[in-house]
This record gives C-alpha cells, sequence and structure tokens, in this order.
C-alpha cells in the first residue's frame, strides 16, 4: 500500500469517528429540544446532560484532523472544495458558533430555554445535513471549471435527487446513531422511564434508517453509475455486512437484550457502509478533479504527515477511552450520583 492509500485511510478513520461522536452530539440535541416541547424534558434531559458535559469540547477534534489532513495530502481539494463551499461550508460554521454557544449559556445561565434548545436541536440536524453537501459534491457533475476558476451549479445541486437523498440519509443517520448510543447509556444508568422512550425512538428511526438507505443507492446509480457499478459489482459484501449489522442491532434491542452489543453492531453497520463507499470511490476524491494517484504531495511531505497523524490518532483515540471510563460510563456517574 502506498503513502496516498495510507494517508486517506488514517483521514477516512478520522472522519468516521467524527460521523459516530458527532452524530450521537446532534441527535442528543434534537432529542433534547423534542422531550422540552412535549413536557418529557424530565424523563431524558438530565441523562442528555450528563452525557454531553464531559465530551461536547472534543466532538470537532476528529473533523479538524481530517480538515487539516485532506488539504495537506491533497492540495488541489483546497482550490476545488475551497472556491465551491464558501457559501455551505459558512453556513456550517455559522451554525457550529451557534451550538457552541448553546453549551455556553447551558452550563453558565440559570435554566434552558425554550429558543436556545430549538436553536440546539435545529443545528443538531442542520450542520449534517449541510456537511452532506461535501460527500454529494465529490461524486461529481456540480462542479464546473473554466478559465476564471471553479463555481458550483446551484441549481442541479438542488435538483438533485441523490443530493437531497444524501441530505436525508444525513439527518436520519444522526437521529438513529444517537437514539442507539442513548438507549444503551439509559439501560445503563438503570433509568427505565427514559430506557423506554429512547428505545422507542430508536425503533421508530430504524426503518427510515433502511429505506433511505435504498433511496441514496438508486439515485446513485442515475448520477455516478460507474460508482455505483463498482460498489456493487466489487465491495457489496461490506453492504451486506452492513445491513447483517443493522438487523442484528435492531432485534436487540427490539428484544431489550445486549444493549452494548447492540450498539456495537450500529457501529459496524455504519462502519462498513461508510468504507464501503469510501473504497468504491476511489482513486477519485473529486470526482473527475482530484485523483489520489495524481493530486497526492511528494513522497517526503506524505510520509510526515502518515507519522503525525498516526500519532494524533494513537493519542485521541487513548484520551476518549479514558474520558469515557472516567466521566460517561463510571458507575456514579451515569447513575447521576456526581
Amino acid at each position: 500500500m502506498d503513502y496516498q492509500h495510507i494517508g486517506i485511510t488514517v483521514l477516512w478513520l478520522f472522519l468516521y469517528g467524527y460521523i459516530i461522536i458527532g452524530a450521537i452530539d446532534f441527535g442528543a440535541g434534537f432529542f433534547a429540544f423534542h422531550a422540552k416541547l412535549t413536557k418529557q424534558d424530565h424523563i431524558i434531559n438530565n441523562l442528555i446532560s450528563r452525557y454531553l458535559n464531559p465530551v461536547w469540547e472534543v466532538t470537532n477534534v476528529f473533523f479538524v484532523f481530517f480538515f487539516v489532513g485532506i488539504v495537506g495530502f491533497f492540495p488541489d481539494s483546497a482550490y476545488y472544495f475551497g472556491s465551491t463551499l464558501l457559501i455551505p461550508g459558512s453556513i456550517a460554521l455559522i451554525l457550529l458558533t451557534i451550538r457552541g454557544s448553546f453549551y455556553a449559556f447551558e452550563n453558565y445561565g440559570q435554566d434552558s430555554k425554550l429558543s436556545w434548545l430549538f436553536l440546539y436541536g435545529a443545528t443538531g440536524l442542520l450542520i449534517p445535513a449541510s456537511f452532506s453537501t461535501i460527500l454529494t459534491i465529490a461524486e461529481g457533475g456540480y462542479i464546473k471549471e473554466t478559465d476564471k476558476g471553479v463555481s458550483l451549479q446551484w441549481v442541479e445541486l438542488l435538483l438533485s435527487p441523490y443530493a437531497w437523498a444524501v441530505v436525508f440519509l444525513a439527518i436520519i443517520s444522526v437521529l438513529y446513531i444517537s437514539s442507539g448510543f442513548l438507549t444503551f447509556y439509559a439501560n445503563k444508568a438503570k433509568d427505565s422511564e427514559a430506557y423506554h422512550l429512547l428505545r422507542q425512538w430508536f425503533l421508530i428511526w430504524a426503518v427510515p434508517m433502511i429505506v433511505i438507505c435504498q433511496f441514496v443507492f438508486l439515485s446513485l446509480r442515475q448520477h455516478n453509475e460507474d460508482h455505483f457499478n463498482n460498489a456493487l459489482g466489487s465491495f457489496w459484501w461490506l453492504f451486506g455486512l452492513s445491513i447483517v449489522f443493522f438487523i442484528i442491532a435492531v432485534v436487540l434491542i427490539y428484544l431489550k437484550k445486549a444493549h452494548g452489543v447492540a450498539f456495537i453492531m450500529i457501529l459496524l453497520q455504519f462502519g462498513t457502509a461508510f468504507f464501503g463507499y469510501g473504497i468504491s470511490k476511489l482513486p477519485y476524491i473529486l470526482y473527475p478533479f482530484i485523483n489520489i494517484n495524481k493530486s497526492v504531495v511528494n513522497d517526503q511531505m506524505a510520509l510526515m504527515l502518515i507519522i503525525v497523524f498516526i500519532l494524533g490518532l494513537l493519542l485521541l483515540v487513548p484520551s476518549l477511552i479514558l474520558l469515557l471510563r472516567l466521566f460517561i460510563f463510571d458507575a456514579d456517574y451515569v447513575k447521576g450520583k456526581k
């Protein structure tokens, strides 16, 4: 395996970590707002706060590593994505700022006002929706390059079935992953009221989860047939495993058994699908402009970046595990005793 493939693998791991941790965070925000709106906040919002307080500050670290790494390994990505994602990226940054402001009000304010929770819940869905446009644009067909530079074809993007399928996939995935984790967390906390409510939400979002995946594949076939054929022709087994893991997770939570194993199945479900998507897309990062075999930095720089990012991964993952052990899964903390 050469440097560019090692590099993109490490970066894909960072992005996968951000998707999982971010999804739990974003979905928790929506559930907190929904519970406040339906006067069920006394059931789950304390549980959600116990999870969010220790981890919200580290959520974006994975994304920062990925963003810096993609520009470092493949400098052309700064030109193409930087020019076309100016507006979507700016919107995402504004939403992240609003979300960060909520945490400050939540931690130092006297009460969680409905208006704050609305912004918190709305950004939890709008941020992944805005970020999903990056994956959509990367499939090609939305960028036009001329002598004057590159520009995003907004009309094609807004009218694209594939683009909207990916947006809904991002939103539903956030709610599905978050409700799956919070169900496991409520069970570990032995909070029966929160557990039953969150388990119900997970089972509700499981059906749209599998349905939207089918729409994404069907729309991908129309938009980029080469990627679709490569995904199902060469890497069908990864997507098949993803469906198997999905079924196991839903069955276990439906039967109220092995919730930790069920959440691991959710992680494997998204891991196999996410890496299947990424591998089948290679060698292109942005079709047809950025090819990892042609757009990578020189070997010496690539090697140094790989070393730095692997060290970052080795530092970040154990730190996250330590954080989970000291706070999130501490026997007294999870039950709200400290």
